[in-house]
């Protein structure tokens, strides 16, 4: 694992939110274990974008050729970012929390099905191997503190 890519580790922070999305989905008639799972994703989720800005998309800003990709990713995540923010005020479960919940999950995974499928493979073509490996490597330095920082928020 030492020698992945970004896009390794970014892909399986992604099958994880997929795979919260699964469990929700089965605890939906356990509203104390959605509500846990929600806040895993949640801290998850938040960590992820943030490590992800700071690493991939610094870099890819950097860069003519990638720039516009960030930039539509940021905004997707700052998009990502509202609808949890807009669930904070909701009570949980409820018709409209349900509502918002099934519009965050429609384009969270749209956001991550476009970012494997056409932003990665874009990145992967002006990337070296090597700067493949120092990012995925900054990534996992930053996605730590990331979590912490999150989690922090939950206990505010």
């Amino acid at each position: 694992m030492a020698d992945s890519s970004i896009f390794d580790r970014l892909k399986q922070d992604h099958d994880a939110h997929r795979q919260l999305f699964d469990k929700m989905a089965d605890a939906k008639d356990e509203p104390d274990r959605l509500e846990k799972l929600f806040e895993q994703f949640r801290v998850e989720v938040t960590a992820h974008a943030a490590a992800e800005e700071e690493t991939l998309y610094a870099t890819m800003l950097a860069r003519p050729d990638l720039r516009e990709d960030a930039q539509h990713s940021v905004s997707e995540h700052k998009e990502i970012d509202d609808y949890l923010e807009e669930l904070e005020d909701l009570p949980f479960n409820g018709d409209e929390w349900n509502r918002v919940f099934a519009q965050l999950k429609k384009r969270y995974l749209h956001h991550i099905d476009e970012e494997e499928e056409e932003m990665f493979p874009d990145a992967a073509k002006e990337l070296t191997a090597e700067e493949e490996q120092k990012l995925a490597a900054l990534f996992a330095r930053r996605k730590p503190a990331e979590l912490q920082r999150a989690e922090a928020e939950t206990n505010d």
